[in-house]
């Protein structure tokens, strides 16, 4: 059971660092211009999936254990926000037109994205704390 509780909270600290990690590529990259909205930095997003008893698959597994529970990372997609069209025909990037093409990252809301993730990662770090220390006591008591 205890290794339940680390498993399934494994899981959720991994997946908030890779939305941390996600999150810290979008802000390095949210000055960045292109010559064409193709080639335009886009957000990334990680898009997660709850792994529930019953739904595992090999691949479910941490530090080779099966999971009982948590939650995995699907995949990482592109913000499907419109990047932005500026027009400066002085910049060496700009297109025929003079326009350039930035990221489409909102400062604001990775900011946002940010907290949320290191709150939900501490969150997880204090429920493997709590179960340590329970099980810490419940060792010093069949001790007794």
């Amino acid at each position: 059971m205890m290794d339940n509780i680390f498993g399934i909270a494994g899981t959720a600290l991994n997946a908030q660092l890779t939305r941390m990690n996600a999150t810290a590529s979008n802000l390095a990259n949210a000055g960045t211009v292109a010559t064409t909205a193709e080639e335009a930095f886009r957000a990334k997003r990680p898009l997660f999936k709850t792994i529930v008893e019953g739904m595992l698959n090999k691949a479910d597994t941490h530090n080779g254990q099966d999971i009982k529970g948590g939650v995995k990372i699907e995949q990482l997609v592109d913000d499907p926000a419109p990047v932005r069209r500026q027009f400066d025909p002085h910049n060496p990037l700009a297109d025929k037109d003079g326009y350039i093409y930035q990221s489409n990252v909102n400062e604001v809301s990775e900011m946002v994205e940010m907290m949320a993730a290191a709150r939900s990662y501490q969150n997880n770090v204090e429920t493997v704390n709590t179960a340590k220390h329970l099980m810490m006591r419940t060792l010093d008591m069949m001790r007794s």
